[in-house]
This record gives C-alpha cells, sequence and structure tokens, in this order.
C-alpha cells in the first residue's frame, strides 16, 4: 500500500476494507464519539482508556438527522434495502490493535454487512452517525455490489435492532476518490444519520460509493 494510503494524522485513522481480491476500500474516520447507545472504547492516536472527545466538527442542530421517534437506539442487526437488493445480517466491527498499529481495518470476507461499531447506533437517542461497510466485488456477487448502480435518492431501507427497526429515506448516492473520502462530509457528526459505503463497482481500485440517509419516521424533529 502507498505511504500516501497510510496517512495517520492526529485526527484521522485510515481504515481499509477488503472488496474482493483486487480492490480496496479506503476511508477516514474522525475521533470516536462516546455516549449512549453502544458503550464501546474508540481508536485514538495515542492509546486512552476511553474515547477523545470530538475535535471538529461537533453535533448541533445543523449538522444532525432528524431524531426517530422510534425504538431506542441499539446496535444493527439486519439491513434492507430493497432497491439495491440487499437483504443482510450486520455485525459489529471494531478495530483491533492490530487494526490501529496499521491503520486499517479488514472485515471477514462474508456476504454481510460490517457496522463501525465505535460510531452511532440507529434509533432515538443516537449520539452519531450509524456506518455499515460491505463488500463489493467486479468479478462475483457481493452484497454491495448493487450500491454502485441501482441506489438512488429516495429510496427507502430499515434497519433492524434489538428494539425495533428503523427505516430510512436516502437522501444522496454520492462517489467519492477513495484519496479523498477521508474529507469528506460523511465523517461530520450527525446523530441519527445511516451512511452505507463501498467500492465503487465501476473502479474499484480507486473509487468509492457512499449512501446517504435519513430517518422516515414522520413525528421528527431535530437532534441537538
Amino acid at each position: 500500500m502507498d505511504s500516501d494510503r497510510r496517512l495517520f494524522t492526529t485526527k484521522s485513522i485510515v481504515f481499509v476494507v477488503l472488496c474482493g481480491v483486487l480492490a480496496y476500500l479506503a476511508f477516514a474516520f474522525l475521533p470516536f464519539l462516546a455516549g449512549p447507545g453502544p458503550t464501546m472504547t474508540g481508536v485514538a492516536v495515542q492509546p486512552t482508556t476511553q474515547a477523545p472527545a470530538p475535535s471538529t466538527p461537533t453535533a448541533s442542530t445543523d449538522t444532525g438527522a432528524p431524531v426517530p421517534a422510534g425504538p431506542a437506539a441499539s446496535p444493527p442487526q439486519r439491513l434492507v434495502y430493497p432497491a439495491a437488493d440487499i437483504d443482510v445480517v450486520v455485525h459489529p466491527l471494531e478495530p483491533t490493535g492490530e487494526d490501529q498499529a496499521t491503520q486499517t481495518i479488514v472485515p471477514p470476507p462474508t456476504m454481510d454487512g460490517y457496522w463501525l461499531s465505535p460510531y452511532g447506533a440507529p434509533g432515538a437517542g443516537s449520539v452519531n452517525t450509524t456506518y455499515i461497510a460491505g463488500h463489493s466485488w467486479t468479478d462475483r456477487d457481493a452484497p454491495f455490489n448493487r450500491l454502485s448502480t441501482k441506489a438512488a435518492a429516495g429510496d427507502r431501507l430499515t434497519v433492524a435492532t434489538a428494539t425495533g427497526e428503523v427505516a430510512y429515506l436516502v437522501d444522496s448516492v454520492t462517489t467519492y476518490v477513495k484519496s479523498g473520502l477521508k474529507d469528506s462530509p460523511i465523517w461530520q457528526v450527525a446523530p441519527n444519520r445511516l451512511v452505507l459505503i463501498s467500492c465503487y463497482t465501476g473502479d474499484a481500485w480507486g473509487t468509492n460509493v457512499v449512501v446517504v440517509a435519513s430517518p422516515e419516521d414522520p413525528t421528527l424533529s431535530l437532534s441537538k
């Protein structure tokens, strides 16, 4: 891996998700936000006993997605996105000490989705964005392949948790050059937002596809 893809700064960690034999997904994480929901120790540049407080950006009424009035925030267990032919079990994925040392994270090569557990969980009381990553492959079927060709704004998808189900509507489908994804707005702290990330099948080596969605619940109010 080129050195510019292994950049490690005090504000971001570059992670890698394998998307098949010859492709990978690279993306950068802002410091993990601790709070209600799943209690996890975040990854920091210097090892700490708890997740560091976020720097910028911080959550506000300007950056927070609407708060769903439905089930309490809880780890995602299943993602169903009919328009993109996605119906997958979702497993938690937390960086290990080795991941921190190499600044990479590699989910198991399965047909499932993987929730980045140090961040937000879906549901009322969410404290950050919920990120779910999945594999895409150019030579065979993979769970997130059709994000590249079928996902569109306005699509409806659901995330099931132990406390219930949260429905979302897609706000945007965007492709990013992998080297620039770490600087994209998807890493802003935005409670209740859902972000799906995978490789873009048209350019699996160099491009990511990112789907951003907000809760569908009609009784929404802005997160504070």
